[in-house]
């Protein structure tokens, strides 16, 4: 296999997709199932191939695997891919939500469908190309060119407010990336390379770590989101379509985690330590306020993006905890949470599609006419609860473990969201699904159809499953997070004993 360019392929394989629904023609229902079963194949088999690369992959091996590399333009910008354990997690996660996303369109979208698909594939193939990138131009390019698809997602296929919350998820996005761009050509100004493996292995000047760090802090900040910046969130979520949702909960804001394990930690360490206690602090904040701002709202969805901000928190904490078991529990945490969130937004938009309304008041005693919808909601629920037995406790409870080694009272406070994030889901699941089914509009619903069964079974399945056998994923990440956490303990080492020896 290792003559097989099988990362490009898994990156550009989406593409062909596009090629094929821009050259169909035909409009009618036949265009349109023609639009939804190239799509759903294309993903599909995206997908497939992304597992070849999970089971070609060695766990034992700490560096990147199946590279390719080109240099056409002889800039010493180059085409150059690679994954190691902690971006292939993230790989298969995107390949894996977006088939779902295509089954969560099927009858949602009505007008435009094609532009509206060749936008997801667009948007998979930008999104596996920042996760493979080992050129830190490369990894700019994909990582601002995946604002585009989904700015245009929003504000086509988005609810009423569509065009302004499109509009503040682009500027918010691109102002804090304008930053980054400086600091990626300071990086290259000092170490002569754009390539990110002999980035890792330069080291920079502890006062220029400062100013990279804060430009890298401002983009990746704001993808996660973290509070303050949070703002654009709700907003894009409570207008984009069911889809569009579950990839920006799943896959987006997932951008900005991984951006801190691949740059901020391992190339500014001594910036990343003397920041840390900064991290603790806004994380605390988004854990706790962001669940309070959830327990005050009437919009389901915009319930569910704040938590998500919540749950965001816990992998910023996790991961500048530093130790094995933070990155470890934010690894895990991003990947439930893509699973989780995705799954709660896909159970939203199966009764948005039946009521087309998303206000909590309109709902009321489900479980009497939908008792598979209360069950799917309920699993869900729980994992966002972060209940044992499901993959949102194991997430939480490394982080915190992580967290507790570093500074105890910060995880003190932290575990307060764990407390409040039960208070705002049950709190919903009670007043959707239980009580008097006695709003006559709710009497006619039916309960999931095969296609929504398709949809939410596998995630059933997936959140039990890592949450009472987590280790495929442990053992993937395992090698590559110790290399991290060992190289930044010894540059932070190395760092006090110079000062050290100065006094």
């Amino acid at each position: 296999m290792s003559g097989w360019p099988i990362l490009s392929l898994v990156t550009f394989l989406p593409l062909a997709g596009v090629a094929i629904l821009l050259a169909m023609r035909g409009d009618g229902e036949n265009g349109r199932q023609n639009v939804l079963y190239i799509s759903l194949f294309t993903t599909v088999v995206t997908f497939l191939l992304s597992l070849v690369i999970w089971v070609g992959f060695d766990n034992a091996n700490a560096g990147f695997q199946f590279v390719e590399k080109m240099d056409w333009l002889n800039t010493g910008i180059a085409y150059h891919v690679g994954v190691d354990g902690i971006s292939m997690l993230f790989v298969v996660l995107t390949t894996f939500l977006m088939p779902f996303c295509v089954l969560a369109s099927w009858l949602a979208v009505e007008n435009r469908l094609r532009e509206y698909m060749i936008a997801f594939l667009l948007l998979e193939t930008l999104m596996i190309g920042v996760f493979v990138s080992l050129d830190i131009v490369l990894f700019y390019v994909f990582f601002e060119a995946g604002l585009i698809p989904m700015f245009i997602i929003i504000g086509v296929w988005g609810g009423k407010d569509r065009v302004y919350a499109s509009y503040k998820f682009f500027l918010y996005t691109l102002l804090g990336s304008v930053l980054m761009l400086l600091a990626i050509m300071a990086m290259y100004w000092d170490a002569g390379t754009t390539d990110i493996t002999a980035l890792l292995a330069h080291k920079f000047p502890a006062q220029m770590q400062t100013w990279l760090w804060l430009a890298f802090f401002a983009s990746f900040a704001v993808k996660m989101p973290m509070w303050p910046v949070h703002t654009w969130l709700p907003d894009a979520h409570v207008q984009a379509p069911t889809a569009g949702s579950v990839i920006l909960a799943g896959i987006l804001l997932k951008l900005g985690g991984y951006g801190f394990l691949r740059f901020s930690l391992p190339m500014f360490p001594l910036a990343s330590d003397y920041f840390a206690p900064f991290v603790f602090a806004l994380s605390v904040i988004a854990i706790i306020y962001t669940s309070l701002v959830a327990m005050m709202q009437e919009d389901m969805k915009k319930l569910i993006a704040y938590s998500s901000v919540a749950h965001m928190g816990y992998v910023t904490m996790g991961i500048f905890a530093a130790n094995q078991q933070g990155v470890q529990g934010a690894l895990f945490q991003m990947l439930s949470h893509g699973i989780v969130s995705g799954a709660l937004f896909l159970c939203v938009g199966v009764i948005y599609d039946r009521m087309h309304t998303r206000d909590i008041d309109a709902y009321g005693g489900l479980v009497n006419n939908m008792p598979k919808y209360a069950v799917a909601l309920m699993v869900f629920t729980m994992a966002n609860v972060g209940l044992p037995g499901t993959s949102g406790f194991i997430g939480e409870f490394l982080t915190l473990i992580g967290v507790f080694r570093v500074n105890t009272w910060v995880a003190i406070f932290a575990t307060t969201g764990v407390i409040l994030s039960a208070a705002y889901a049950l709190w919903l699941y009670r007043r959707v699904i239980f009580g008097a089914l006695d709003k006559e509009k709710l009497k006619a619903l039916l309960d999931l159809s095969p296609r929504e069964q398709l949809i939410l079974y596998p995630l059933i399945a997936l959140t039990i499953f890592f949450g009472v056998y987590p280790a495929p994923v442990f053992d993937a990440t395992a090698a590559s997070v110790d290399l991290l956490v060992n190289n930044y303990s010894a540059a932070i080492q190395a760092a006090h004993d110079v000062a050290s020896a100065a006094h």
